[in-house]
Parts: structure tokens; sequence; C-alpha cells
């Protein structure tokens, strides 16, 4: 398969890596540094699993050079949706099709708002991974996976086809019927995970085996699964519990993406994260006070400026 990856950070670049070295014809599309370190000496995986070179690994900052493709993978974060969106339209010009696996829950959206609806899956990645040096992907999850869907629930030949591709490639991949509950089952979690992880500096092996840390995500992870039925999305009703249980599970040492962003100095996806989370619950009408908490207390870094770690 013709695969392009948009945002060859953590995500993208495991994911892609992982393609590439199965053979698939993989583009990394990404920029600085990375963009070079990847053109001079091929992209390099290191973790749990075991480290791997893709030698010679294409990668490009400017999406039009590229040929149209099968699959995108959209892998930007979420403030970049948009023009990542324009610059990949051309890639999707034969019938591709765009999966993405950012963190939020509106990606797809706003994705198909720009290249089509139907050009758009929502996807879902479970991986821990970071840019660690230029070239450089450095994961710490054992079992890498994704799970995405068409927006109808139809089991389509492309959704297959991609789900094939990626579990002979070595990682996990499921095609779900209800890719919206999906994303928000992992994004009550998620929400929480980049909030408190951010705001204690801390890890996970820390921040879910303290009892008062814990009773405070359990709280905001109730608050954001309220939101979700709100909005008419079946959770399950243990949802919680299974959240606390699950973050306790995290390796001891993971942060969320968005403590790596602060600790760097970069810009926030927290608009898109405890923000959604607080402007839907205000027009729905459901209180959500942590998260009210969260946003505001993290908002001063919205736009980058290192905290002081």
């Amino acid at each position: 398969m013709r695969v392009a990856i948009m945002g060859a950070g953590g995500v993208g670049g495991y994911y892609g890596g992982r393609l590439a070295q199965a053979g698939h014809e993989v583009a990394f599309i990404t920029r600085g540094e990375h963009l070079r370190a990847i053109q001079a000496a091929g992209l390099k995986l290191a973790g749990a699993a075991g480290d791997a070179v893709i030698a010679s690994a294409q990668a490009t900052d400017d999406p039009a050079r590229l040929a149209p493709v099968d699959v995108v993978l959209f892998c930007v974060k979420l403030f970049d949706t948009e023009d990542a969106a324009r610059a990949i339209a051309p890639l999707l010009s034969t019938g591709g099709a765009c999966i993405t696996l950012q963190n939020g829950v509106d990606g797809q959206d706003r994705i198909g708002a720009i290249v089509g609806d139907d050009r758009v899956m929502g996807g879902i990645a479970f991986v821990s991974a970071l840019i660690e040096s230029p070239g450089v992907i450095r994961y710490m999850s054992k079992a890498p996976s994704i799970k995405f869907g068409e927006a109808d629930g139809q089991m389509t030949q492309r959704a297959t086809r991609f789900r094939d591709a990626c579990v002979a490639a070595g990682f996990g991949a499921e095609v779900v019927p209800d890719i919206r509950m999906a994303q928000w089952h992992k994004f009550v979690g998620l929400t929480v995970n980049a909030a408190l992880t951010s705001l204690t500096r801390r890890p996970a092996g820390i921040v879910y085996h303290d009892p008062d840390i814990v009773a405070l995500a359990s709280a905001m992870f109730a608050e954001g699964a309220a939101v979700a039925r709100a909005m008419g999305i079946e959770l399950p009703d243990d949802i919680v519990a299974w959240q606390i249980q699950n973050h306790r599970n995290f390796p001891p040492d993971m942060y969320a993406s968005m403590y790596h962003d602060l600790a760097r100095g970069r810009r926030l996806e927290l608009e898109s994260l405890s923000g959604l989370i607080v402007r839907k619950g205000r027009e729905l009408g459901v209180p959500t006070p942590l998260h009210a908490m969260a946003y505001a207390s993290l908002k001063p870094f919205l736009n980058g400026g290192r905290a002081d770690l």
C-alpha cells in the first residue's frame, strides 16, 4: 500500500515505521531537524519490543511533491488540523482515505469539512511514543495498536485492507462499528491523564497510585462521561472504574503527550482536551468544575512558554 504519515512524531513515526518495515511504500511528512535527520540517516525506532532502523525512509515537508496514496495517517496536533487537512487534500485525489489518529474526538469532522466526509475515518492510537531526538522515535508501549472505523459503521474494503496491512506489520488493528463511542471511551481518560500529569509534573506510576489524586481523577472521568452521555454517546456504566484500573496499568514512567509539550515550552492541545469538555458541558448544561480548573490552570501555557518544572 501507499501510505503517507502526516505528522511523523511519536504516533505517526511509530506506526509509519512499522508499515515501512513491512514493505509498504511510506512517506513521512514532517519538518525541521526531524526531517533532516530522517533524510540523512533514516528513521529509527527504539523501545520495549526492539529497535529498528528504516534506512531508506522517504521524508518531506511538502505533501504536494507526493503522488496520491491509499491511506493518509493523520497524526498532527489538534491545533494544526485545518492547515494539515488542506495540505494532504491532493493526496486523496484518486480515492484514498484519511484516518485520523489525533488525541481528540472532533478531528474527523474538521478534516472532513476540507477533504470531504467520505474520505475520512475516525481512529484511535494506543501507543506511548515521542521524538527522543531528531530522527529517533522512542516508544514505551509493549503492544501498540489502533482502532478505526467508517462514520456509518460499515465494514468497507478500504478499512479491512488497511487493518490487515497493520496486523501484518506487527501491531494490533481493529475496525470498529461505532468509532465515536470508541473515541469518547478513550477521550474520557485521555483528557484526565493529560491534565493530571501536566499539573502534577509526575508520571502515571505516581499519579494513579496516590489515593488523593485518584479521587480527583475519578471525579474528572465522571465529568467527561457525563458530557459524552449528554451528547448521546453510549458509554458503559462502569467506565470510571475501568479508567482507574486502566490508568493504574500504565507504564510507571509514562506521561501524557501534553506534559512533554509543556516541558518543552510548546503549544498545548488544551483547547481540544479539557477545553472541549468544558465548552460542551456549558452547552449541554453539564457541570465540569474540575476540568474547568485544569483548563484554567494550564491556560497560561496554551500558546507555549516553558513551565517551571
